[in-house]
């Protein structure tokens, strides 16, 4: 055991048998690490060869206050953390000899975090991450609803999701993820494990794509929402995003989240339009 209460372990299924009651707590900020530690652990065996993710909690008086999680690749996924309890972190992972190459967390925890790693490394922060994350209210489909219908998608689709997924990536700026589409590793990119569906016109044409994770703890997040640019203003995002909210909901999620571009003032008036609440803002820095 660390200082501070932290336990850390290479053991995911013991990790989540003493933490997994409080990543399920609150599922909706517990979005990313839900996800992401769900496809460390189904793809365990596949990556034998990688270096082993590292997962931690922290703990006072047998009760679960925050977690961490280091990939492979060197994400670090923290829970909500003081100044305090993120400076001391830092401190005790930096002197293990863990590196991690960015931080994602809540916008005040990665802010923090990211300082007390430049304090104790004097690795330099970059910011990469900026986005406010929606939870689903009450889903309201558009009006007027635009002709056509969803789609989900099936193997014949595989092609164009991976053209559209690409596309959106560069729009958005997401440079690892079209490294590893180019590279053709596409099941360890982020939308290899995703469920898509296509919003269709009535004569059969894809025009609009929108995607979910499974069901984890409770929770689906909705990501990516993509229209190609000739296809948009005529309401197709906002109809596939309600296909795949729906759908979501129908099969028992009780979180349907999504994150959004703060700078996009369209997409999130569109989203807040169709009935997604703002609950907090994400943030994520990469070091030196």
């Amino acid at each position: 055991m660390l200082p501070d209460g932290w336990h850390l372990t290479q053991d995911v299924d013991d990790f989540l048998a003493r933490a997994g009651d409080f990543l399920r707590s609150r599922p909706a900020l517990h979005n990313t690490a839900l996800t992401d530690i769900e496809k460390l652990r189904t793809r365990g065996a596949a990556d034998h060869d990688a270096e082993a993710p590292v997962f931690g909690r922290r703990e006072t008086g047998g009760e679960v206050h925050a977690i961490l999680y280091l990939t492979p690749r060197g994400r670090l996924g923290l829970t909500s953390l003081s100044f305090e309890q993120t400076d001391a972190l830092a401190a005790h992972l930096a002197g293990l000899g863990h590196a991690p190459s960015n931080v994602i967390a809540d916008h005040d925890t990665a802010a923090a975090f990211a300082e007390s790693w430049r304090r104790h490394t004097s690795a330099a922060p970059v910011p990469f991450w900026r986005t406010h994350l929606y939870r689903l209210g009450t889903l309201t489909p558009p009006r007027p609803r635009p002709e056509g219908r969803g789609r989900i998608a099936g193997g014949q689709d595989r092609e164009l999701i991976v053209r559209w997924c690409r596309e959106f990536c560069v729009d958005v700026g997401e440079q690892p993820s079209i490294d590893l589409i180019d590279a053709g590793s596409w099941d360890d990119s982020r939308f290899g494990d995703r469920h898509f569906t296509f919003w269709e016109t009535p004569d059969g044409t894809s025009v609009a794509m929108a995607a979910a994770t499974s069901i984890v703890g409770g929770m689906v997040r909705v990501d990516p929402v993509y229209t190609p640019a000739r296809l948009r203003g005529r309401g197709y995002a906002g109809a596939v995003t309600v296909e795949v909210s729906w759908a979501a909901s129908a099969a028992g999620a009780t979180d349907v989240v999504l994150f959004t571009d703060p700078d996009n003032a369209t997409s999130n008036a569109l989203y807040q339009r169709i009935g997604y609440v703002h609950v907090a803002d994400f943030a994520g820095y990469k070091f030196s």
